[in-house]
């Protein structure tokens, strides 16, 4: 069994967030804040344990609050 490695470039100006789970976490993105938001607050409604990234801007993470809740509601 192959071991995967974390090695990939983050898309400037996307919105990243992780999931965390056992054995390992999963990294996902959206292109907008709004679309983030929005999945974000339906794995949190799930009961998963997120953890807000913020917007990828080339060296750092940038609006790094994590939504609160209603946040991403439409």
């Amino acid at each position: 069994m192959r071991k995967s490695s974390k090695k990939f470039d983050y898309g400037q100006g996307k919105y990243y967030f992780t999931i965390k789970t056992t054995p390992n976490n999963i990294t996902m993105y959206r292109e907008t804040k709004k679309e983030a938001q929005q999945v974000f607050k339906k794995y949190y409604d799930l009961g998963k344990q997120v953890e807000w990234l913020g917007k990828w801007e080339g060296k750092k993470f940038v609006e790094t609050t994590a939504p609160l809740k209603g946040d991403a509601s439409s």
